[in-house]
């Protein structure tokens, strides 16, 4: 049985923040399916173990499944369980997920990866409470509440075939959608003092000793794609880095692989892959591949032959926009961030995202 660690709780003060825990609270209590919606680190799992302890099912079982480790039919047998002889090596009759949590909580996570064979079953132990071990014939009876989770968009997927419409109704009496971490600006250093002191602990520090202004300024002008997991990756890390308990933490790294000996990233466009070479002037190499393969040339009037990949062209247009303005901005990076109206840290995100970051200059505070 699964149970919360101190360190797992849930902790914020923002308005969205408390929208979700008061909507936990009220579905909590009742025996029915519920779905979680989330970009990825926004809590989901925290959200579903909460959902259980405070449900009349608190005392009995709470398991949880990534459906995207496992293929089709290990996620059909580690869900159901099967007979003996249901397949090679299948000795004897084994247990799935849903026996073990009968009368307790299932937590399905990354539900879209699911095959429709495995969403048929489980719609039938939704509406039925019933299902059939893999290799066998004789129904299994069961009372388990499912909790389950996602990051995708499952109606479109449902509209596209990809995901079963019924399924989809059923699972959604009631849905949580969880805000990413960029709109619950608020609670940014709660958490990120919280991961501290954890961290220090762990540690065996003797206390933490907080964060100087600047770190305090990078951690909540940054726009956390990763969201909490990122944000307590990054707290970590500065914790375990710091070299003195007694002075506040000021080297905020919010990418480790960020170093000049890092390997350059080939830059894909649409005719040819340019693989850059390492110059040791960072500045002179950019100012020259621009000028070679005019990496900003405008194409909006270009005439795309389908199918195309959206996001690979997303990205490519993105490399393109910050390159020019870049390149208009004589490669500063406060320049740069105001002509693409974003702060000064959204612009390093982009930067270390697309492995742009030695190409420029920057001026400190």
């Amino acid at each position: 049985m699964s149970r919360f660690r101190q360190q797992d709780k849930m902790l914020g003060q923002s308005n969205n923040f408390l929208e979700v825990l008061e909507q936990i609270s009220q579905i909590a209590p009742l025996n029915k399916p519920v779905l979680i919606i989330g970009e990825r680190g926004t809590g989901k799992e925290l959200v579903a173990a909460r959902m259980h302890f405070l449900s009349k099912r608190w005392e009995q079982t709470y398991l949880t499944l990534n459906c995207a480790a496992l293929n089709e039919s290990l996620l059909e047998s580690e869900l159901f369980g099967y007979e003996a002889g249901a397949f090679t090596g299948a000795a004897k009759r084994r247990e799935g997920r849903f026996e073990t949590a009968d009368n307790g909580t299932l937590f399905l996570d990354e539900l879209s990866n699911t095959s429709g064979m495995v969403q048929e079953k489980l719609l039938r132990v939704i509406e039925y409470g019933e299902f059939e071990r893999v290799g066998g014939s004789r129904s299994v009876k069961v009372d388990v509440r499912i909790v389950a989770a996602t990051n995708e968009d499952l109606p479109a997927l449902a509209d596209s075939g990809e995901f079963r419409a019924d399924l989809l109704d059923r699972l959604a009496f009631d849905v949580i959608t969880l805000p990413p971490l960029r709109e619950r600006r608020e609670d940014i250093m709660m958490l990120a003092e919280n991961f501290a002191i954890n961290m220090a602990r762990e540690l065996e520090m003797e206390l933490f000793s907080g964060f100087t202004e600047k770190a305090k300024r990078i951690l909540l002008d940054y726009h956390w794609p990763g969201n909490i997991r990122e944000l307590k990756n990054v707290v970590e890390r500065a914790v375990y880095r710091s070299n003195n308990p007694n002075l506040p933490v000021h080297n905020i790294v919010l990418d480790p692989f960020e170093s000049i000996y890092r390997p350059q990233r080939r830059i894909k466009t649409q005719d040819r892959i340019i693989q850059p070479e390492v110059i040791p002037s960072a500045i002179t190499s950019t100012e020259t591949l621009l000028k070679e393969h005019t990496l900003i040339e405008p194409k909006t009037n270009s005439a795309f032959e389908f199918p195309v990949d959206l996001k690979e062209l997303s990205q490519e247009f993105e490399i393109d926009l910050i390159n020019q303005a870049l390149s208009e901005s004589q490669f500063n990076q406060k320049k740069t961030a105001e002509k693409l109206k974003l702060t000064y840290h959204q612009l390093r995100g982009y930067l270390k995202k697309y492995n742009l970051l030695e190409q420029t200059n920057e001026e400190m505070d």
